[in-house]
């Protein structure tokens, strides 16, 4: 029988305030909500909050890194031959049975189908590069599914590694010209979608920095006082977590830089993060109504908490993973 881990509203962390576990709704500013608590089984997460009224059923998926490519991909090779190769046949995550990225999608779509969710969120790295064929093959499952979703850029969504220009430059481009059709007529870098009672929140953090709008917005969301939930690629940097697991990290900048040669992409700045990004990695932690974050990148399941706020990171989709979310009433 696997252990069920249940969890109230941790305790204080890298030097970020305690916000109460126990401070009730009247403590709090008129019209914040107040977070709950939350419990994991596995890959199942259930919160539990005073301010959900109805049930809700999300699934969670990350860096499936679908390699499709056709004709139309092959001006591109010298940029997408590395990643074109690195996911082709993998393992499944429970069976150990081989597998690939597009039977794993398709599995994806399929539970979202049988567990009729509320939303599938798909947090990045759905594709290893920006290629045509498999972004359109992904359009083309979502719109027969029916399913509402959402979806954040990964790094590798948008990298055509060896590519001249600036990470910032390659992004708006690639999303420009590829990536466009998977936001829904939504900004590509920040969102919001209503879901019942919660408000789901898509910020791409891709480049591992937060742009000030991206930030400016953020607060706006915070300050409307609904319950909101963070999906973002990376994760955020956590305490005992190495640099480059989480955006935020103190010491993230060129002289920690390890993949930037095997990635072809510009090293990281001499200068480290923005104050943005460092703004908004401490109103994140110290957002009451707040009730948790999910990312993926690092291809390994987790869960960290600060300030009483967990953070999910989902193991990869290309291995089949997946991460089944319930928000459920106090």
């Amino acid at each position: 029988m696997k252990r069920r881990t249940f969890f109230g509203l941790g305790t204080a962390a890298a030097g970020l305030p305690l916000i109460n576990a126990g401070e009730s709704r009247a403590a709090q500013p008129e019209g914040k909500s107040t977070r709950g608590s939350f419990s994991v089984d596995g890959n199942l997460v259930r919160f539990y909050s005073a301010d959900i009224r109805k049930p809700l059923r999300v699934l969670v998926a990350a860096d499936t890194h679908l390699f499709l490519d056709d004709e139309r991909g092959k001006p591109f090779h010298e940029f997408s031959g590395r990643m074109a190769g690195a996911y082709n046949t993998t393992r499944h995550f429970k069976t150990g049975e081989a597998t690939n990225p597009q039977n794993s999608f398709t599995q994806i779509i399929e539970r979202a189908q049988e567990r009729n969710v509320d939303l599938l969120a798909l947090v990045g790295d759905i594709f290893s590069f920006p290629s045509e064929a498999a972004i359109e093959w992904v359009a083309d499952q979502l719109a027969a599914s029916k399913l509402r979703y959402c979806y954040v850029a990964g790094n590798h969504d948008w990298h055509y590694e060896g590519m001249p220009g600036s990470i910032d430059e390659l992004r708006a481009t690639w999303i420009e010209k590829r990536l466009k059709p998977l936001y829904q007529g939504n900004n590509p870098l920040m969102s919001a979608y209503d879901i019942g009672d919660v408000r789901f929140l898509a910020i791409d953090n891709s480049t591992y920095e937060i742009l000030p709008e991206q930030l400016d917005f953020f607060r706006a969301q915070a300050e409307t006082g609904k319950p909101l939930v963070l999906t973002v690629h990376i994760p955020m940097f956590a305490p005992g977590r190495p640099v480059g697991f989480g955006c935020g990290h103190p010491e993230w900048g060129a002289q920690t830089d390890r993949n930037h040669k095997i990635e072809r992409r510009p090293p990281w700045p001499t200068t480290g993060h923005t104050q943005a990004t460092l703004d908004f990695h401490r109103d994140v932690f110290t957002t009451p109504n707040l009730l948790g974050i999910f990312a993926g990148h690092t291809h390994r399941s987790s869960v960290d908490v600060i300030n009483g706020i967990p953070q999910f990171v989902t193991d990869d989709n290309a291995s089949g993973a997946f991460m089944d979310v319930e928000l459920l009433p106090a």
